[in-house]
């Protein structure tokens, strides 16, 4: 078992908080955005404190955030010392691209030539923003807009429970290797996609829909994945 250093917090990064949602709306998106990214490692012991000193925010919403991580599988408890980032399989992951595919693409392109283009087109700032991000190399800012993204643009098609499971399973990945995409600049490519995505959409093409969509799911196993899966 691997243990936290004393400064182990300080290598999660932090966004600005905003009003409009709860300390532990904000600081549980940013962790999960962490874990998701691999920013925060598995079998590492975080501590509530230590996160909060962080955020700059009081240990109470830190530790009710944990506590909605550990609720979705992300961290599991450690008895008198904090919470660890749980470890996924590759078999795991595997399975959560297949599953991803089998649904968001189908569902996504279902709606070229359907959706208003007013409504694709209030989907481009959050596009917009996935690819400042990028161009900023800002990790846990990609992450955030990514999921926001992603499960307004499932809205569209209408089904609750359809976006409540993605977005399970979207919190259950881990993009290990989106971190060293950042240190090598190569995030924008991605990040682009979700213009892509809009356009083919806009253009009531369903056929460059599903091949963007097919793509850009594949990432979280291909481009991203740490043994460079294709």
């Amino acid at each position: 078992m691997v243990t936290a250093p004393r400064d182990a917090a300080a290598a999660i990064s932090v966004v600005p908080l905003v009003e409009r949602q709860s300390l532990r709306e904000q600081v549980g998106n940013a962790l999960r955005a962490a874990v998701v990214s691999g920013e925060m490692q598995p079998g590492t012991v975080y501590s509530a404190p230590s996160l909060a000193a962080r955020f700059g925010v009081s240990a109470t919403p830190v530790r009710e955030a944990l506590l909605d991580l550990t609720k979705e599988g992300l961290v599991e408890s450690v008895r008198n010392k904090g919470f660890r980032v749980t470890e996924v399989t590759d078999r795991h992951l595997d399975d959560i691209t297949e599953l991803r595919s089998l649904i968001e693409v189908p569902t996504v392109t279902r709606l070229a030539g359907v959706i208003e283009g007013e409504r694709i087109e209030e989907l481009r700032p959050l596009a917009e923003e996935i690819v400042r991000a990028a161009k900023a190399d800002d990790l846990i800012a990609y992450i955030e807009a990514d999921r926001q993204f992603h499960v307004a643009l499932l809205e569209l098609a209408g089904n609750l429970r359809l976006v409540e499971l993605i977005s399970e399973l979207r919190s259950q990945t881990r993009l290990y290797g989106l971190a060293e995409l950042v240190q090598q600049h190569r995030l924008l490519s991605s990040a682009e996609e979700h213009l892509e995505i809009l356009d083919a959409l806009a253009d009531g093409d369903p056929a460059r829909t599903e091949e963007i969509m097919r793509r850009h799911i594949g990432h979280v196993r291909g481009l991203w994945a740490p043994h460079g899966h294709e």
